[in-house]
């Protein structure tokens, strides 16, 4: 089992940023790749940003490419999701995941464990 509990989510204007974390316990942090997903009020989930197992590969949607940056800290156990030049299209529920199984980075059915959630708001 792996447990991840996100935090870092709030209110922002429009250009400004803010930095999410994801703090994992359990099984092997370092094996898993670990993703953020986000989903708005009526909107079905979609996939933001993942990072491989050793932090040497990265990936992202097109919408936030530019302006997200994924990294993890393996000492703490911990992934980062630094979100700037925020935009009101934006604004979401934000969730941290982790997968071990060889399916698909992109595709949130892959995943095997999802934190609570974190609300970013992002004001015009």
């Amino acid at each position: 089992q792996v447990q991840l509990v996100e935090s870092g989510g709030g209110l922002v204007q429009a250009g400004g940023s803010l930095r999410l974390s994801c703090a994992a316990s359990g099984r092997t942090f370092s094996s898993n790749v670990m993703g953020w997903f986000r989903q708005a009020p009526g909107k079905e989930r979609e996939f933001v940003a993942a990072i491989s197992g050793s932090g040497g590969s990265t990936y992202y949607s097109d919408s936030v490419k530019g302006r997200f940056t994924i990294s993890r800290d393996s000492a703490k156990n911990t992934v980062y999701l630094q979100m700037n030049s925020l935009k009101p299209e934006d604004t979401a529920v934000y969730y941290c995941a982790a997968k071990s199984r060889a399916t698909s980075i992109y595709a949130g059915r892959g995943y095997d464990y999802w934190g609570q959630g974190t609300q970013v708001t992002v004001s015009s």
